[in-house]
This record gives C-alpha cells, structure tokens and sequence, in this order.
C-alpha cells in the first residue's frame, strides 16, 4: 500500500479534528509534521513514507504537492477529510504518525517553525542561500534521515517512566549478577519501556 505526502497531511487534518484543534491546523503546520513523519519513517523502516521531495523554502521544509493541495486555505482552517480520504494508510504507518502527532502536534506552527530553522537538514539545504531567498533545494533524505534518529531518541527521553526504567537498567548493569542485567541497543528503549509497562 502506497502511502502518499497527501495522505499523511489529511491524516493530521482528521487528528487535529479528533482532538478538537482543527482551527491550528494550518498548511504551514501540515509541512512540519510532513518533514518529521518523513524522518522518523526513514530510521524506522530505512525507506521513505512517500516519495515527494520536502524542499527548504524560505519560511521552513515544504513538500509541494501537499503544500499545493492546500493552497489555495493558506493560513485559513483545513477542511475535514472524509474516511474514504484515508483508506490508503497502513495501520503501521499510523503508528508512526500516532507518534509524531503526540510528540509535535500541540506545538504552535511558530514553535515548530523555530525548531526547524535551528535544525542541520534545512539549514544544511540552504547553505549560502540569504534569508529572504526563495529556494526549491532539495532536503536530504539521508539528513532527515539523521534528523529522525535524533527525534526518536527525544521522544523516548520524554516519556514518563524513562528516568526511573533507565535508573534500574543502570542499577542491573552494575548488578554483580550478569543473568539479572538488561542490555538494550540504541533506539530499542522505547519498545523496552512498553513491554515493561503493558
């Protein structure tokens, strides 16, 4: 099932909907959470959740069809999505934009906006490029993919029960009894932290 940046955008549409802050949901804020579903796909799956380009424009990371598709609201309120509307995403996918959603949706469009000007794959994009210029350079996927590896170790930094569950992995690896430790690579917290809780 092919997944397309359309897709995505209609699904935070339905989400801002469900929880009642469809009047934030605007095409600017849609282009954000496009750059970051695109960036933790990639870490998680190792290929991207659609095939649009995401572009460093000006004001922050674009993905012109999605952005196009919903030009003509520019900051006004966007339209509902019917469920027909949403019918091509996999539920795995919908879990990775579960995340997303729970970890950047409450931010304004602004404070998204701030984070991501301060981040390398825009940045790096444009590069020599003054402020003010206008640009269809391409971001990276291998920098978004970067990107994502950064976001998701956030994400599991801010989950509740993080510090005390690292507090007794640590204690277990000091633990003098090996059978008695736990060992997790990076990246595998956030599964360890739900198989503990569920």
């Amino acid at each position: 099932m092919s997944t397309s940046s359309i897709d995505v955008a209609r699904y935070f549409i339905s989400r801002a909907y469900r929880d009642h802050t469809e009047v934030e949901i605007t095409n600017m804020k849609i282009q954000k959470l496009l750059y970051y579903s695109q960036s933790i796909h990639l870490v998680l799956h190792g290929n991207p959740l659609f095939e649009d380009e995401i572009q460093a424009w000006r004001y922050g990371p674009v993905c012109p069809p999605a952005y196009y598709f919903y030009s003509e609201f520019e900051a006004k309120q966007l339209p509902v999505p019917s469920s027909n509307d949403l019918i091509n995403i996999s539920e795995e996918v919908i879990e990775i934009l579960e995340e997303v959603w729970q970890h950047f949706g409450h931010y304004h469009t602004y404070e998204l906006s701030k984070k991501i000007h301060q981040e390398f794959p825009w940045l790096k994009a444009r590069k020599g490029l003054p402020p003010e210029a206008a640009s269809t350079n391409p971001i990276l996927l291998d920098d978004l993919k970067f990107l994502g590896q950064e976001k998701l170790d956030e994400i599991e930094r801010s989950h509740p029960c993080y510090e005390p569950l690292m507090a007794k992995l640590i204690q277990d690896a000091l633990s003098s009894d090996p059978e008695s430790q736990t060992t997790l690579n990076k990246g595998e917290v956030r599964g360890w932290l739900e198989s503990v809780l569920n």
